[in-house]
């Protein structure tokens, strides 16, 4: 199957995007960021001089770095075992269309399938010393992700474990991280703009979840019919000459 980059390249950034605003991430910045970088609610949302914000870009960074390097190290292996199971490659594409399918009506909240409602979480109850810590946090986030974060990763990575090279798993969770860390990173720059933006956004966070499955069962749906291809030659006609 030949992979568009482009369209999936979008799709990855735009599922990372998606995670970053779910009601399991958003409402939590604030705390990550506070845990991460040892500074108080209170002197976040002060003027910062330049030593408080180089602080806080060096946390906010090695946190992204920390979840990047698992998300990745995910997508390359999804990929290794989709080349494995090669001979079954249409197999996997149409249970994983089914599946993501299926995990967003879950998340449209039209079905409710009850082991998806289960939190799975690894705590760091003290945070190491230094910007170690930092790293290390990420690592926990990425690794003790929640059911809500978690269909949408694993749209990404089902979609990974069809792809034909190697390089695009690792691509593609970059994408996604990219997706997750982007909007942190600059929520932690502007803070105050962050709890602002929180406040209107909130209030639509219903339908944000909403948006969220709908835009799975549209990857799920790709997936599923092979329509990747049609997409691509689509976007590729649309930027020709």
């Amino acid at each position: 199957m030949n992979q568009p980059q482009e369209v999936s390249g979008l799709i990855a950034f735009s599922a990372g995007f998606l995670s970053f605003i779910s009601p399991c991430v958003l409402p939590l910045f604030p705390s990550y960021l506070t845990y991460i970088t040892g500074i108080s609610f209170k002197e976040l949302s002060e003027p910062q001089g330049r030593k408080l914000r180089g602080m806080t870009i060096l946390h906010s960074l090695l946190f992204i770095m920390g979840f990047s390097s698992v998300f990745i190290l995910m997508g390359a292996s999804a990929t290794y075992l989709g080349q494995i199971l090669a001979s079954y490659q249409e197999w996997i594409m149409k249970a994983g269309g089914i599946l993501i399918i299926i995990l967003g009506i879950h998340f449209t909240g039209l079905i409710q399938i009850p082991f998806l409602q289960m939190e799975k979480r690894f705590e760091l109850r003290k945070k190491p010393l230094g910007f170690l810590g930092s790293f290390l946090v990420g690592v926990v986030f990425a690794t003790g992700w929640t059911p809500c974060i978690g269909p949408i990763l694993s749209t990404i990575l089902i979609y990974a474990s069809t792809s034909q090279k190697f390089s695009t798993g690792i691509l593609l969770l970059t994408l996604y991280s990219m997706g997750l860390g982007v909007p942190f990173l600059l929520s932690s720059l502007a803070f105050n703009s962050f709890l602002f933006a929180f406040e209107w956004i909130k209030r639509y966070m219903r339908v944000i979840t909403l948006i969220s499955g709908i835009f799975l069962i549209l990857v799920g749906t790709l997936i599923l019919t092979d329509a990747f291809r049609s997409l691509s030659y689509y976007f590729y006609q649309l930027s020709s000459p």
